[in-house]
């Protein structure tokens, strides 16, 4: 090689390493005062289920004290229960949704 030749390497791209977002639980709490009707209706509109799906949510719920409705990552999670619960006080009922973060 002469002087006034340049060796080139390909330069190679390095793509970073991104963890997955931390998952989120929601889970319905059972109570005693909101009909199994206006339960359904609101895992219907909220977390877009069938009647069937929400029937054995709310069931489970019921017979266990709680039950997980979705998985998701944290700012749906919080969404979707705020909106639950806002969907039942404004109905006049204290149906409750909380989050956790999944282990």
């Amino acid at each position: 090689m002469s002087d006034n030749d340049v060796a080139l390497k390909p330069k190679i791209k390095v793509k970073p390493k991104l963890d997955k977002p931390k998952l989120y639980k929601v889970i319905l709490v059972n109570d005693d005062y909101t009909p199994r009707e206006i339960v359904i209706v609101i895992l219907k509109a909220v977390f877009r289920m069938s009647e069937e799906t929400g029937y054995r949510v709310m069931m489970t719920a019921h017979k266990l004290g709680s039950c997980v409705v979705v998985v998701c990552v944290r700012d749906i999670a919080e969404t979707k229960a705020k909106e639950g619960v806002d969907l039942a006080k404004g109905m006049g009922f204290p149906l409750m949704f909380t989050t956790e973060p999944e282990e």
